[in-house]
């Protein structure tokens, strides 16, 4: 009779931790190599760049008005004009980045966090437990995500923490339904059983076998839905329910524009700015999809 299995028999620490550097750069260059990718990878990483240096890189005060340049348009001194109290929008938009993007990386951080943990334990365990999860995620995915952003901060109030908090709450659901399917499948796989019957913890078993399976879809909607993040974190600046003035964002900063329509540069340069952040999060979850999912490359 041959004697009962009853560890697991793991790498090194260091080979681990080798097999997992020499993964990271081996996806990283075929990100790199992405046609669509690699450009969102590189317009995402300036921008978050240009808000890290941010002081050294702008040419003006964000808050300083120039008094006699008040609705400036383009030109040497100003290359993106000024606004109404006569404020550099280059310096802003630059500025603005911090805000805007971290409130976006920090929501959607947030939400990946929240929402992975709630469907692996959703979809792990079943039964009533995963009914009572999922009812409540319908019930957050029921409304439209703009107007429960918006009732969110209505109850919470108006601030820049507040809207971290809307934006996260209303990625959650998603996250969690994703990982959950996932879940529901992997749990069965044999790699999972043979964990079951050696021994293995649940807490074991869901951060050490299941999580790993189904992180590289989770990781690939989540870039995918920081394009409709920004686009909800510019909706409420725009709308006022953001930062406070004279914190600079690029949905505030458009939302000056709107009442001056002959001061195009004032919608046109934060429109833009928007634009193209929007489009490169969508070029990296192209590629990101590319690189990690398995069954396209099959």
């Amino acid at each position: 009779m041959q004697p009962l299995i009853s560890a697991q028999i793991e790498a090194p620490p260091r080979l681990v931790a080798q097999n997992t550097a020499s993964l990271f750069a081996k996806r990283l260059g075929q990100l790199l190599r992405h046609r669509v990718g690699c450009p969102g990878l590189l317009i995402i990483s300036a921008l978050c760049l240009i808000a890290l240096f941010a002081p050294l890189i702008a040419p003006h005060n964000p808050d300083e008005a120039y008094f006699d340049a008040i609705l400036s348009p383009p030109n040497a001194q100003f290359w993106f004009g000024t606004d109404d109290i006569g404020r550099d929008v280059l310096s802003r938009l630059i500025f603005g980045a911090r805000v805007s993007l971290g409130i976006v990386l920090g929501a959607i951080s947030l939400a990946f966090v929240i929402g992975s943990t709630i469907g692996v334990v959703s979809g792990y365990y079943g039964g009533w437990v995963d009914n009572v999860i999922m009812r409540i995620m319908d019930g957050l995915l029921a409304f439209p995500l703009l107007v429960l952003a918006l009732g969110i901060i209505a109850v919470l109030g108006p601030n820049l923490v507040n809207a971290l908090i809307a934006i996260a709450i209303i990625n959650i659901p998603g996250c969690a339904r994703l990982v959950r399917g996932q879940v529901l499948t992997v749990r069965q796989l044999d790699f999972v059983q043979a964990a079951r019957s050696m021994g293995a913890t649940d807490a074991r078993i869901m951060a050490s076998h299941v999580w790993p399976s189904v992180v590289g879809n989770v990781i690939v909607y989540m870039s995918l839905r920081s394009s409709s993040a920004l686009i909800t974190e510019s909706s409420l600046a725009f709308l006022g329910l953001g930062a406070e003035p004279p914190t600079p964002t690029w949905g505030q900063i458009l939302a000056t524009g709107m009442q001056y329509w002959d001061a195009w540069w004032l919608s046109l340069f934060p429109g833009m700015t928007i634009f193209c952040a929007a489009l490169a999060f969508n070029f990296l979850g192209d590629g990101l999809r590319d690189v990690l999912d398995t069954r396209l490359k099959s």
